[in-house]
């Protein structure tokens, strides 16, 4: 059985988003304080997304027999590890680093910053078990490819909840962070 996660559905609060009235999401890349490493952490999260979509993407190929379990095991080996891994370094450095400093530099944002902190230990929780149920299909896929392509149905749903939950948090994280960034012209 599938456990279940504790996904937040909701935009954050009204209050949290105040400063993305004076900097919407399409002035950013123009305004002044818009630096290399804001960009750089914007990039990262696009590739989360591109991971995120490529883990499922691959693993409709491989249930719909479009790809041999061996070719499978070898692709969600490299991207399934490379999501897992990428995001766990990012979301530690966050938590240690930069939303300590966005913290320090509005604390009107420390009510947003604690709900995206929350959604990072319900990712960790999501990606532990996508893991675990990773490496189950690619051991399998050595064994038995019938439980091969029943563990990746497993899989599937996992990677369904993990890119949908990147939809949602990290659109949030970036609306409330940079923000704060351009207005206080952090991060130069």
């Amino acid at each position: 059985m599938t456990p279940t996660f504790n996904m937040r559905t909701k935009d954050m609060p009204a209050e949290m988003r105040l400063l993305l009235d004076d900097y919407p999401r399409d002035s950013w890349e123009t305004h002044p304080g818009f630096k290399d490493k804001t960009r750089h952490w914007l990039g990262a999260h696009q590739m989360f997304r591109k991971l995120g979509e490529l883990v499922r993407t691959e693993t409709e190929v491989y249930l719909g027999k479009g790809r041999s379990s061996d070719d499978y095991a070898g692709r969600l080996s490299y991207y399934g590890n490379a999501l897992v891994a990428n995001l766990h370094g990012h979301h530690t450095w966050e938590d240690r680093s930069y939303f300590p400093e966005l913290s320090v530099a509005d604390p009107r944002f420390d009510a947003g910053l604690e709900i995206l902190e929350k959604d990072h230990h319900e990712l960790d929780r999501v990606l532990d078990e996508f893991t675990e149920t990773a490496n189950r299909t690619i051991k399998l896929s050595q064994l038995d490819e019938a439980q091969a392509r029943e563990e990746a149905g497993q899989l599937h749903g996992l990677a369904e909840t993990i890119e949908a939950f990147l939809v949602r948090h990290l659109a949030d994280e970036e609306e409330l962070a940079v923000p704060i960034i351009l207005h206080h012209r952090l991060r130069g």
